[in-house]
């Protein structure tokens, strides 16, 4: 059975799931921050609801501001993480 999910309660899972909080909560751009590095640089996870008339998946998206690279293998290891942690099945947007 596939139920709605909203941002928040799709964040607050990944947040679970990877034991960050969710940051920016009361804003347009909440988000789950991913493995920081030494330097503060790091990747962050954001949620994106379809709007009317889209299909019903949700995307996971995942931005690093170390690099593409950085951001794909965060996204990966997400993966894993939450089809661990959720049984959702996952595919990326990306060639593996």
């Amino acid at each position: 059975m596939r139920s709605a999910v909203t941002k928040l309660d799709a964040l607050a899972i990944v947040a679970l799931a990877v034991d960050a909080p969710v940051r920016q909560q009361r804003t347009t751009r909440p988000s789950v921050e991913l493995a920081p590095t030494i330097d503060g640089r790091g990747a962050w996870v954001e949620i994106e609801i379809p709007k009317f008339g889209e299909p019903p998946p949700l995307a996971i998206d995942v931005y690093s501001t170390v690099s593409d690279d950085h951001a794909r293998l965060q996204a990966l290891t997400l993966m894993a993480t939450l089809e661990g942690y959720t049984g959702w099945s996952i595919r990326p947007d990306f060639e593996v």
